[in-house]
């Protein structure tokens, strides 16, 4: 039995959720979220909760990890048009610097030229000092944003300057003078 799989989800009554064979469609106030689920999977809508159950009780691990997946992909969903998702990421180093300009994210690494972020439909960038919110509906699609923008320059471990998410601990390196003195 999946721990998650069979716990049941709560849903707001700001949120309107549609189950159509193995289509399943959310509609809340940030907007409408589709996911196609496996077809193991069986979905139900009742009195305000949404329960994910296997079609087949065997106990293949396949399916059982399908249901606890399942189960955390409507989850996300559900709470994704609800409040939406935000990841933040730090930036450091002498030089860097961060715009929004429309729906781009423009972006000055240390490069010879400016990289360019074009922000997918459903999500937006806001820039604080040296933090990037990326925020959305779509959780998956926020890290995956999220995941490019930290790729255009990873934080090194020496000085510490790159792009990092909020609360990562970066393990720093001792440099030349520190292993010459030991």
């Amino acid at each position: 039995m999946s721990k998650i799989g069979k716990k049941p989800i709560q849903v707001s009554r700001e949120v309107e959720i549609k189950v159509e064979g193995s289509l399943v469609m959310v509609k809340g106030p940030l907007g409408q979220l589709t996911k196609n689920i496996d077809s193991v999977i069986s979905v139900a809508v009742s009195d305000g909760k949404v329960t994910v159950d296997l079609k087949n009780k065997s106990g293949d691990k396949k399916n059982l990890a399908l249901w606890g997946l399942s189960r955390a992909l409507i989850a996300n969903m559900i709470r994704g048009v609800s409040e939406g998702f935000e990841k933040k990421l730090e930036f450091e180093g002498v030089g860097y610097k961060a715009n929004v300009k429309g729906d781009e994210l423009e972006l000055s690494l240390g490069y010879s030229h400016p990289i360019r972020v074009r922000a997918p439909a459903g999500i937006s960038f806001k820039v604080e000092k040296n933090v990037i919110k990326v925020t959305g509906m779509d959780n998956e699609l926020v890290g995956q944003v999220a995941a490019e923008i930290k790729s255009k320059r990873l934080p090194e471990p020496y000085k510490g300057s790159g792009i990092k998410y909020a609360g990562e601990i970066i393990r720093r390196k001792a440099g030349k003078k520190a292993a010459t003195a030991a």
